[in-house]
């Protein structure tokens, strides 16, 4: 059944389901995490009001007192950080305390370079 959508490019694209199919969204704590290897896709859910669909969210984080970041093995010179360090429970706090407008909560962690790329 369809529902998904993400967004690509500024324009929210419906996706095609696969039968039996499992879709895995990451998120953005996996992004960090993975130094931008595995990249969080913003996505919605839409009600289709003439055939059902399941749909299940599942979440996980590290513990609250953890530090969320680049994992060190991910981080070299041809590859460098793209995200800083931050606590979990200062990145959760403030992941839901913002205000959608349009931009990624995880923009606010990634690291710029010098010329503001």
């Amino acid at each position: 059944m369809e529902g998904l959508q993400i967004r690509k490019d500024g324009i929210w694209v419906p996706i095609k389901p696969l039968s039996n199919a499992f879709v895995i969204n990451i998120g953005d704590m996996l992004e960090i995490l993975t130094n931008g290897i595995y990249r969080s896709i913003e996505h919605r859910a839409m009600v289709n009001s003439e055939k059902e669909r399941i749909f299940i969210a599942a979440f996980h984080r590290p513990t609250m007192d953890g530090i969320l970041g680049p994992a060190t093995s991910l981080v070299t010179s041809q590859r460098p950080a793209l995200f800083r360090k931050v606590g979990v429970a200062d990145y959760l706090n403030g992941f839901f305390s913002r205000e959608l407008r349009g931009k990624s909560y995880l923009d606010v962690f990634r690291i710029q370079d010098e010329i503001g790329k």
